[in-house]
């Protein structure tokens, strides 16, 4: 199972009313975007949300393949004190192209409506036929290098993402959770 940490600050409320979270993605060495997504479900350990238009400027492609096209829906699944999140991901027309996990640091919730995570620069995509490709390798190495990320940190994204790969390989990731929420089902309950 992938690494978490229980040391996160504090966990977000289960019967909160706001219906959309700011996402506050931070991106080494010192970019940070802001992401509004729609809360669609949420527990002590995970938090749905939706991004009915994924605001991204061009196609992102893994191994040659668009996975996720600008105004795409995507959606999320943030588990607190995870090392992780995950994404479905969708074409424009809704066609559902496979889950992606970010290594990230465990989502820090800043009160109701606002969280913040740091990108740790390797992802894992596992496509719709089960292939799992580990992303990002040398962004991270160069960081790494150039000091932009500790060893500490970079060890951990590695050790997560591993777990993730190797769970991915034996077919008990992504949970259960993910695999109950549908394009259909996140567009019937947030909209």
């Amino acid at each position: 199972m992938p690494l978490r940490s229980s040391v996160n600050g504090p966990r977000p409320a289960v019967d909160s009313t706001t219906d959309f979270v700011d996402i506050h993605y931070r991106r080494l060495p010192g970019r940070e975007d802001v992401y509004r997504q729609r809360i669609l479900a949420r527990s002590d350990d995970c938090i749905v949300t939706f991004s009915e238009h994924t605001p991204i400027a061009r196609p992102l492609h893994i191994d040659g393949r668009p996975v996720l096209e600008p105004g795409a829906p995507a959606i999320w699944f943030t588990f607190p004190g995870a090392w992780h999140d995950i994404g479905r991901f969708h074409l424009g027309d809704g066609t559902f192209t496979g889950t992606y996990a970010n290594a990230i640091t465990p989502v820090r919730f800043l009160g109701d409506g606002a969280w913040q995570t740091t990108d740790l620069f390797l992802d894992l995509w596992l496509d719709t036929t089960g292939r799992t490709l580990l992303l990002d390798e040398a962004e991270l190495e160069g960081a790494l290098e150039a000091g932009v990320i500790d060893a500490e940190r970079a060890a951990r994204a590695r050790a997560e993402m591993k777990a993730i790969d190797s769970a991915a390989r034996q077919g008990t990731w992504p949970p259960p959770v993910v695999r109950a929420w549908s394009l259909e089902r996140a567009r019937a309950v947030g909209g």
